[in-house]
């Protein structure tokens, strides 16, 4: 799922994630990009405090979480494109 939290969910979207991820938790990887830290699911997921913990619980048991900083690859690939078309 790529960049997961770029627009909140609804409720029914909330739960649907729900039961997505308990469906493959421990039948096969799951793997998720976001902008969003661990401390803005619950306003990710329809401001559901017991359903985030409840995702987040089956995600990170036996998670490898990789935090990546820096610049996104797209805007760096955007700005030297028109630096080269500008050259």
């Amino acid at each position: 799922m790529d960049e997961l939290g770029f627009e909140p969910m609804t409720r029914e979207q909330a739960s649907l994630f729900f039961r997505l991820v308990t469906y493959r938790y421990g039948r096969g990887a799951i793997l998720i990009t976001t902008n969003k830290s661990l401390r803005e699911w619950t306003e990710l997921l329809a401001g559901d405090e017991v359903l985030a913990t409840a995702i987040l619980d089956r995600l990170l048991h036996r998670a490898h979480v990789l935090n990546i900083k820096g610049r996104s690859y797209r805007l760096r690939d955007l700005e030297e494109a028109l630096q080269r078309a500008h050259a």
